[in-house]
Parts: structure tokens; sequence; C-alpha cells
């Protein structure tokens, strides 16, 4: 138990560099904004015009007030009636134009974020296989998830925000500089400068704190994630309150920040509000005296308390905006970052298209380790001529599916990692666009795992754009037709998590329905019946060899009964080709061969007597 909570500890994500690059993610980011320039701009002048009538709402109550200090029976006849009008107009003006620049800017943000993620999107799934293997999903997905919400609430922050703070703070300071005393001005400008002060040097010192928690909760959906992914293997151990226990632990942690940051938070508004009151007072001192010697009329009072309502307002929610576009900026950096992953594969500038047509595959001195110490080929040499079936057989770990795996370029040779190289129809497969190579290839893999879909879907996935009388073909030839038939739902079965609701048999002949259905020049069976049953096995075989026909074919198994009828056929051992002919002339050389098959022949018969002895 101990070993297992060190090794649970260590899977935690690390800490985080602290250095940050807020401006080469706003630069990132600007490109994406700056598409949809005429919405910007109509945007930004929106903002302008609505700050302005905003400002000059108080204005305008300046003046009516003033023309109602001259008594009772003169009001009606000295207030002009365009004030009156103007007022209302203002007021009406600020809201629409508010309302305008959002709705203008709304499909800018929207546009925006979609094209962002379907970006970030397609980058993971041009990385490699290596990468994906060593990233957990949970986190991942919470990095994507956080980093596209964010985005929105940047552009809110600061277009909806900060920036029309800053016009207005700069209208209502020129004004106060301009027709009151300069006291009226400083203590502006002095409160401004040191609210700004505090909630800068406190939200970032409440900064890591944050961060701290965002990194405990995606390590606590990460653990959830994989617990319910491996709910199988969690209930086959009896492992429930050990991944509670663990949850739990990562879930404390994250609390513990949590409180924290909140209590931080708290310090950082009692200061804020502080501040606020203190210029308040101030500023309605200096305005009380003016009215007292006359130097400031009634309405220049009120004028000045709604100046300040106006200004303090959205001031006082500064920390908090302030603290999110600090986040923001963080989780779009983390999404960006994933966007500058390295693509380990990658298309060659001149890379070309497969042709189409029969196509001939080489494995010429290959070497390849997934990892620098555990190297995995040593010299592999094998060609596969066009519609021949060439089969590798071998024990567990020879390295057989990496043959596969190198073939759909998941990983490249001829790199540092491994020599040697891959050919199609002389092709180097690196000199061939991915697009085009995986296209002409079919795998039925060992282990078969399907969309949370319908068992149509999974089958029709194999060609998008099949018709539905052949993926019906294609079920039938995987001997899955009559079974899906005899479902309630039939082909519109959902199959669950993975393909869960499925047993390993039916997965698979999912699987071989979605190759027969692709109909590509090569074909690869990586253990293809290996979870099937003596009797659907012999059956698919049949189709199998049928589909094989005409077709360069690749396969990959353990039983040796499957590859009997095979052109040729490797035996792998270590990494390396030890034997190499068809099935007869294997068995008469006595060598690895032969013995696999002996082996194999008398479990056969122990296991055909068992059920006799019983």
């Amino acid at each position: 138990m101990f070993a297992m909570r060190r090794h649970a500890q260590s899977a935690l994500p690390g800490p985080q560099p602290t250095e940050r690059h807020d401006w080469q993610t706003v630069r990132t980011l600007f490109p994406y904004i700056w598409t949809y320039r005429w919405r910007v701009l109509f945007a930004l002048s929106c903002l302008v015009f609505a700050k302005l009538a905003n400002v000059g709402v108080p204005i305008v109550f300046k003046h009516l007030i003033d023309a109602l200090d001259i008594g009772r029976d003169q009001a009606l006849i000295v207030v002009p009636a365009a004030l009156l009008v103007a007022y209302g107009v203002l007021r009406f003006s600020t809201s629409m134009f508010t309302e305008l620049r959002e709705l203008i800017f709304a499909r800018v943000t929207q546009q925006a974020v979609r094209n962002i993620a379907l970006q970030v999107f397609r980058h993971l799934h041009s990385l490699s296989l290596r990468f994906h293997l060593e990233r957990q999903t949970g986190g991942l997905t919470r990095d994507i998830e956080r980093g596209t919400r964010s985005i929105g609430s940047l552009i809110s922050y600061t277009l909806y925000s900060i920036l029309p703070t800053l016009i207005e703070i700069a209208l209502v300071l020129g004004i106060l500089f301009a027709k009151y005393e300069p006291s009226f001005g400083l203590i502006t400008l002095a409160a401004l400068a040191f609210y700004i002060t505090f909630t800068v040097v406190v939200t970032n010192w409440r900064t890591h704190l944050r961060r701290t928690a965002n990194e405990l909760d995606s390590a606590a959906n990460t653990r959830a994630v994989d617990s319910l992914i491996n709910y199988e293997t969690v209930k086959y151990f009896n492992n429930e309150d050990f991944e509670a226990r663990r949850y739990n632990a990562q879930m404390e942690k994250w609390e513990a920040a949590q409180v924290k940051s909140q209590v931080s938070l708290s310090f950082l508004n009692m200061g804020q509000a502080l501040v606020v009151a203190a210029a308040v007072t101030a500023m309605m001192w200096r305005a009380s005296v003016g009215v007292a010697n006359g130097s400031m009329s009634i309405g220049d009072i009120v004028l000045v308390n709604a100046f300040l309502i106006q200004l303090y307002i959205p001031l006082n929610f500064l920390g908090v905006i302030y603290r999110e576009i600090r986040q923001s900026l963080t989780d779009i950096e983390r999404m960006f970052a994933l966007m500058r992953e390295h693509r380990e594969v990658a298309d060659a500038p001149d890379a070309t298209e497969l042709d189409n047509g029969p196509a001939q595959v080489a494995f010429t001195n290959v070497d390849f380790s997934y990892e620098a110490k555990r190297q995995i080929l040593f010299g592999v040499n094998f060609a596969i001529p066009p519609g021949r079936t060439l089969a590798v057989v071998g024990h567990s770990g020879s390295g057989k599916s990496t043959l596969a795996r190198l073939m759909f370029r998941f990983y490249d040779v001829g790199t540092p990692e491994g020599q040697g190289g891959i050919s199609i129809n002389g092709h180097d497969i690196r000199r061939i666009r991915q697009a085009s190579l995986r296209a002409a290839i079919g795998i039925v893999p060992q282990d078969t795992v399907l969309f949370n879909d319908t068992i149509y879907y999974n089958i029709l996935y194999g060609r998008p754009d099949a018709q539905h009388d052949d993926v019906l073909a294609a079920a039938r030839a995987a001997h899955l037709h009559e079974f899906i038939e005899r479902l309630p739902d039939g082909y519109e079965t959902r199959v669950g998590e993975r393909g869960l609701k499925l047993s390993g048999g039916e997965k698979q002949r999912v699987a071989i329905a979605r190759a027969l259905l692709k109909n590509p020049p090569i074909l690869i069976f990586d253990e293809a019946t290996s979870a099937l049953d003596s009797k659907t096995e012999k059956a698919i075989q049949a189709e199998l060899e049928t589909a094989a026909r005409g077709r360069t074919t690749l396969i990959i198994a353990h039983r040796l009964s499957t590859v009997m009828n095979a052109d040729e056929i490797l035996v792998l051992d270590g990494g390396r080709i030890v034997e190499r002919g068809d099935h007869l002339a294997l068995l008469m050389s006595g060598g690895a061969y032969a013995q696999m098959w002996a082996l194999q022949q008398q479990e056969d018969l122990a296991v055909a007597v068992l059920p006799a002895a019983g």
C-alpha cells in the first residue's frame, strides 16, 4: 500500500514554472481578434460614445439642479425643455451604445474561441502517439476547457470593464481639472494611484495561491477521470475505498488552497474599500467647502458626487477583474503551450500523395526504440509484394505490434531513436503525406476501443461517406449482422464508454467490419481474432482471407493457426527476425516456429480433452 501511495504521489503534476509570458500570450491571441477588425473598431467606437453619454448625464443633471434652484414659481419657465430631453437621450444613449458594443463584439469573441479551440483540437491530433501516451487526458481536457473559457473572460473584462473605466477616468479627470480647483483632480489621482498599486501588489501575491488551487483541481480531476475510465479494474481489485481516499487526499489539498485564496481575497477587498471610502470622504469635504464659500453650486456638488459614484463603482471590482485577467492569461498561456508542443511526426515540406492501386511495403534495416535505454527492433528487413500476405509471429513483447505502429507512422524511424527506413512502392513513408499514408492502410487492432456512440456509427467510422448498404455488408462480412439484429435497438444500440457494453469478441468484430468498410489497399490484422471463440474465429478467418485477396496484408498473430495460409511467415524474437518461410517450410526446419506450433497443438488438445474428462 505504501508503494502504491508513493507511486500515486509521484504521478501528480509537478510545480509549474513561475515565469509568465502575458504579453506573448496577448500577441498570440490578438490576430484571432483582429481578423474581425471592422467589428472591433465599431465596437470600440460604441464604447467611446457610451462613455461620453455616461459622463454627460451628471453634467446635464447639474444644469437641471442649478436651474431649479431659482425658485418654485419660475422653475417651469426657466428650465429649458431641451435639458430634460438631453438628459433622457443621454441616459438612453449610454445603454444603447453599451448594448450595441456587446452585440457587435459577441460574434468576434465566440468565433475567436471557436477558431482557437479548433486549432488546438487539430494540433493535438497531429501530435505523436508518444505525447498522448505520456499525458493524462483528464488534466489535458481541463486545460483546454479553462483556456477557451478564459478567452471570453479576458475579452469581456478588458473591453467591458478595464477599457471603459480608463476612458471614464480620463474624461472625469479632464472635467475636474478644467472646471474645478486642482484639489479635486489631485485627490482623485492620488486615490487611483494608491488603489491600483495596492490592488496589483496584493493580487500578484494571490496569483500563486490561485495557480496552486488550479493545479490541485486539475490533479483531482485527472485522478477522478482515470479512476472512472478504469472502472472495471477498480471493481476487480475491490479498491473503491482506496480510490476514494486518493481522491479525497487530493481534494483536501485543493480545499486548503481554496481557503487561503479566499482569505487573501477578503484582505484585498477590505483594503480597496478603505481607499475608496477615504477618497470619497475627502472629495465630498472639498465640495462642501466650495458650496459653503460660494465657489460651487448645489449642482456642482451633485456633479462631483455623481462622478465619484460612476468612477468608483467599477473600481470596486478592479481587484477581482485584475485577478481574473491574470488568471485568464495564465489559463490561455497553458492552452497556447499545447499548441507549441513539438510535432514529433510532421509532414515533410515536399511530401507527396501516395499513388492509388497495389502497394508494396518494405522494411529496410529498421532499428527502433521507444526509449533510448530499451531497444525494441534490431535490423528488421522484409518486404510484402503487392497482393501478398506476410505474417509475423512471436512471443509477447517481441516487437510485433511495433511494426504496425511504424507503418502508420505513429513514430518515425531514421531518427536518433530509430534507424533504417520503411517504404511503400519505393517511396519512403516520411516523404508521403500522413493523411494519404493512413488512408491507404486499414487495421484491426488487438485492443479495440470504440466511441461512446451507436454500433452503426462505429462501423461507419471506417469510411464516413459510405452508403447504408455498405455498412450492412461490412457487418455481415464480420459475422456481426445477425447479432446486431437481435438487439432491441439494432444498429442504433449505444456501445458505452470505450465500447464497454460489448464483449471483447463483439468489439473485435466491429473493428473488423470497420476495416472492411474502409476497403484500403493495405490491411493490418493485429491479433484480429484473439478475442473470438474458436467457431467464430474460423468463420471470420475465411472472411479475412477473402478480404486480403488482392491487398497487401500484414498479419500479426500469436495463434499460429491463423497464419497457416500466409505467403511468408516471419518469426520475431527479441526484436530480431530469427526465422522466415512459409508454414510447411518452417515446420520442416524444426526451429522456433515448429516449437511454437507443437506447444500450441498441445494446448489446443488439452482444452478439447478437459470438457470431455469433466
